[in-house]
């Protein structure tokens, strides 16, 4: 097998295999600098194991280069490695928790095992010396402990326990290494050792937890002393604890009694820092602390040697790297001659010795990972990524950089092709909140959190002009208009701030030019355009509070900045994201998608909504949006939308028609994407995950992506297949049969002239069968339909369509259907906003109160309107018939049938009469 076969040195050589998928990652930048960091070869091939967000990385740092282990779907949570370094065991915590364990010199996953933890996931895990079995803590509350031996093929533990809430949380596990059948964890007041045995009648797991009172600190790490019948654990006071068996047990006592016997023997203050890591390697035990030092002691604790260096932080990690063959041998060193006996002391010196002449990395809790040498001498930086969150990111226009701010001040270029960061620079004062070039390329513009705007030189970063300071909150958006003549941010204050280029003595120079607060909701999006009959920039810009608003940047002046139209564009959803559509026909489009997964095409200049959509539905509606730069040359007409949901990054083929398979979407960043950016040629988008402090390099495939557009059907099979039962199902049956319905009632029902069959209908008849196959659209929401279908080819001929066929009226349907179906928790949530706690604890709300919303909020009913509708939801008066109740009998109707006090399931089964679930 290819396990078998694989080397240490055999993961990079072999040759890089065509992609596959639409998107594929091929490069991470940032790392979790609260995990440890792994030396899994040093010498020649320096390799490095870290994690970044939910991805395993090995980096080859002197080839520069890396390879991914990808198989999580949550955040890695912690990793071990076995104790030759091959084999490395990762698990992550969230939702179907796993446990995946690598072959390090292939790559290749060997074992996963499935809902280890489903409830909370993972919180600790190590790897036995023998390397067969794996040792696993929960998260949550009450955690739970198990044993795995992973070699075999079970999804069942060995042997588990549970632990009480009062243990405190457990974060470190360890196992002795003379012993797998023992191992220790610790949480910062706790410490517990187990024991578990396998006998007849089962196995079964057993453990002894001790704390300490006093000036002693909050437990770091544990370890089990080489002796075999010691533990330590270090502390944030500087003192290591020194545990011991009280009593040694004989072969005839209970195992337990061997663990529940250990006691803290002595509390040793090494130093006044605090202790960050504690472990053993050969014959020495390694601490490291908050000031960066790392020092040896030998197993009595007396002190042997200590490294350290200035610009090291807090330690994070040690490894260690593996000795060479020819170094395991006390023969192959120094201290010894032919003529000398091997004596056990002259073998400790010896190990001893072997030890110190370890390279080792060193990873801190700044996020900067250094390579140090045995001698000392050289403390090597291999990583210095952001310390806090990664939000700005932008791609040159032209050029192959790329450049990423963090909240920590860090903004860096880096060129993606070779994989090298060319120039960096700090800002001390505020946190980078976002990026971006102009269409030259000239000018980087930073906008900060704490509402500052720098404009940069694109390649050196060095200021173009003073800093500007006119935000009253950290800039959200910011962006330059075609021309390069205008900035423009948006803030979390909802205002819009415009920065014009001006000629000032002989050069030209930025100024501030107007600001306006013209959102009262987070603005979403802010868009720079070019005016349809001229070369000017127009600007428009989205918000939260559904106004889409532009403004005459030609009418605007000095702290004056003119709003030239504003629109409500979203009458219930929520739009999030904004974009300049293709031109693929005479008529100019922008594109919005809101909350509701609906993406809409609004005419450019009357902003009339022209076409409602499906978009991706994949988990949660579009973030962020951007048409992908083409290069093709071949079908120039050809367009994709890269775009970000709260946790993945997808592409669509463009133009967008409510067809699922002409998107794709994969897991970028699980706790939360903040935001990408698209290469200059397309052929990569970066995604950069906030708190998860990494960027990722995500290389595009259009092929795969056509290709699965192409497998998914043409036509309307795509669209048949979103219908419940596809075209063969009871749902398509029942809607040919209203579609058919609605011609014989659109030439009368009782008329008794020939019929003409057709396969159309008249667009008035649109409601009536929307609302027959369960869909309940609003007025508004109608208007838009028709609408849609009346001007679909007015652009091109002139004329208004007036009639709809079947094919066409299934996608209208499929496209603006809520995306998934009828919601009864949208229901009670309305319930909560709208109503009040009874004594029952139920929301309810008052029935004379829900007539009075139903009258006077959202699109207004009649008192007719709503007493026709209650007679008819009721059961009291036939639909299609006059009503002759009037208002008063249709009042004493409603206080008849209608409780005083309406749930959300009484609104819902009672008087809608749609089915609620139990």
């Amino acid at each position: 097998s290819l396990v078998r076969e694989a080397t240490p040195g055999s993961l990079f050589k072999e040759e890089k295999q065509n992609r596959l998928h639409p998107l594929s990652l091929s490069c991470v930048l940032g790392y979790n600098s609260s995990l440890a960091v792994h030396s899994l070869v040093d010498g020649e091939n320096q390799l490095l194991l870290y994690i970044s967000s939910h991805t395993a990385v090995i980096h080859d740092v002197l080839g520069n280069r890396q390879y991914l282990l990808q198989g999580h779907t949550n955040v890695i949570s912690c990793l071990c490695v076995s104790e030759d370094r091959r084999w490395v065991a990762t698990a992550d915590r969230g939702p179907d928790a796993l446990i995946i364990v690598w072959d390090s010199f292939s790559g290749i996953p060997v074992r996963t095992i499935f809902d280890s933890h489903p409830q909370h996931g993972l919180s600790a895990i190590a790897m036995s010396q023998d390397a067969k079995y794996l040792a696993t803590i929960s998260g949550g509350a009450v955690q739970r402990v198990c044993v795995w031996k992973w070699t075999c093929p079970t999804d069942k533990p060995v042997c588990s326990t549970e632990l009480r809430p009062e243990f405190g949380h457990q974060d470190y596990v360890i196992f002795n290494p003379q012993n797998p059948c023992e191992f220790v964890s610790n949480s910062k007041t706790q410490v517990i050792f187990y024991l578990w045995v396998s006998m007849e009648r089962g196995n079964w797991i057993s453990g002894a937890r001790h704390s300490l009172r006093g000036a002693v600190g909050h437990f770091s790490q544990s370890v089990f002393h080489f002796n075999n019948s010691q533990a330590l654990t270090c502390t944030s006071a500087g003192k290591l604890v020194v545990w011991d068996r009280v009593s040694p047990c004989s072969s005839s006592e209970e195992p337990q009694v061997n663990l529940h016997s250990m006691k803290a023997a002595k509390l040793v203050p090494l130093q006044k820092d605090s202790l960050t890591v504690l472990l053993l390697f050969e014959s020495c035990i390694v601490t490291g602390d908050v000031k960066g030092e790392v020092k040896f002691y030998n197993g009595q604790l007396q002190h042997l040697a200590c490294y350290s260096h200035s610009k090291v932080g807090p330690i994070q990690s040690i490894s260690f790297s593996k000795a060479p063959p020819d170094a395991l041998t006390p023969c192959s060193t120094s201290h010894t001659t032919s003529s000398q006996p091997f004596t056990p002391s002259l073998i400790h010196s010896v190990l001893v010795s072997l030890t110190l002449h370890r390279n080792f990395i060193l990873s801190t809790s700044d996020a900067t990972v250094l390579h140090v040498t045995a001698d000392g001498a050289n403390f090597e930086k291999v990583l210095e990524e952001a310390k806090k969150a990664v939000n700005a990111i932008a791609c040159h226009p032209r050029q192959a950089l790329v450049a990423v701010g963090s909240h920590c001040g860090l903004l860096k270029l880096w060129d993606y092709q070779h994989n090298k960061y060319l120039v960096s620079r700090i800002f001390t004062h505020a946190g980078i909140q976002c990026l971006c070039y102009d269409l030259e390329g000239y000018f980087l513009a930073a906008g900060f959190t704490d509402g500052s705007v720098y404009i940069l030189h694109a390649i050196s970063l060095l200021s173009s002009c003073e800093e500007f300071r006119f935000s009253r909150g950290p800039v959200t958006h910011i962006g330059f208009s075609h021309d390069s003549e205008y900035l423009a941010t948006a803030d979390e204050k909802y205002a819009v701030t415009v920065y014009k280029r001006v000629l000032q003595n002989g050069r030209r120079c930025w100024e501030h030019l107007a600001g306006l607060h013209s959102h009262y909701k987070p603005i979403r999006s802010i868009l720079f355009g070019v005016q349809l009959d001229s070369n000017e920039p127009r600007l428009l810009s989205l918000g939260e509070d559904r106004q889409l608003v532009e403004y005459e940047l030609s009418s605007s002046s000095k702290d004056h900045l003119v709003v030239l139209q504003r629109n409500r564009i979203e009458q219930a959803a929520v739009p999030l994201c904004l974009a300049w559509y293709p031109q693929l026909s005479t008529e100019s489009f922008f594109l919005t998608a809101n909350s509701c997964y609906k993406m809409k095409l609004y005419n450019a200049t009357t902003k009339m909504c022209r076409k409602t959509l499906l978009g991706p539905t994949y988990g949660s509606p579009l973030e962020k949006m951007q048409i992908l730069p083409t290069t093709n040359t071949v079908d120039p007409k050809k367009y994709y939308l890269a775009y970000i949901t709260k946790d993945k990054v997808g592409l669509q083929i463009l133009p967008v028609d409510g067809n699922p398979h002409k998107s794709s979407a994969f897991i970028c960043h699980p706790e939360g994407v903040s935001n990408f950016a698209a290469s200059y040629d397309g052929c990569y988008i970066f995604t950069v995950g906030g708190s998860d402090r990494t960027v990722m390099k995500w290389e595009v495939n259009l092929n795969a992506l056509d290709a699965a557009a192409s497998l998914g059907g043409e036509d309307m099979i795509p669209f048949y297949n979103l219908l419940e039962g596809g075209k063969e199902g009871q749902f398509f049956r029942e809607l040919e049969d209203y579609f058919y319905y609605a011609q014989l009632s659109s030439h009368g029902i009782d008329t008794l002239e020939t019929r003409q069959v057709s396969t159309w209908i008249p667009l008035e008849e649109i409601p009536s069968i929307m609302r027959a196959m369960g869909f309940y659209p609003s007025e508004e929401k109608i208007e838009e339909m028709i609408n849609e279908v009346k001007f679909s080819e007015y652009v091109d001929t002139g004329e208004q369509v007036t009639k709809i066929n079947l094919e066409d009226f299934i996608k209208l349907y499929l496209n603006h259907r809520p995306a998934f179906g009828l919601s009864m928790k949208k229901i009670q949530r309305a319930f909560q906003v709208l109503g009040y706690e009874n004594e029952n604890g139920e929301k309810v709300i008052d029935r004379g109160d829900l007539l009075l919303l139903l009258q006077r909020r959202g699109e207004h009913m009649t008192e007719d309107e709503l007493a026709r509708c209650l007679t008819i939801l009721l059961g009291k008066h036939p639909p299609g018939e006059d009503s002759d109740l009037g208002t008063s009998g249709a009042a004493a109707l409603t206080e008849e049938e209608i409780p005083a006090e309406i749930t959300a399931e009484i609104f819902a089964a009672d008087i809608l009469g749609l089915p609620v679930a139990e």
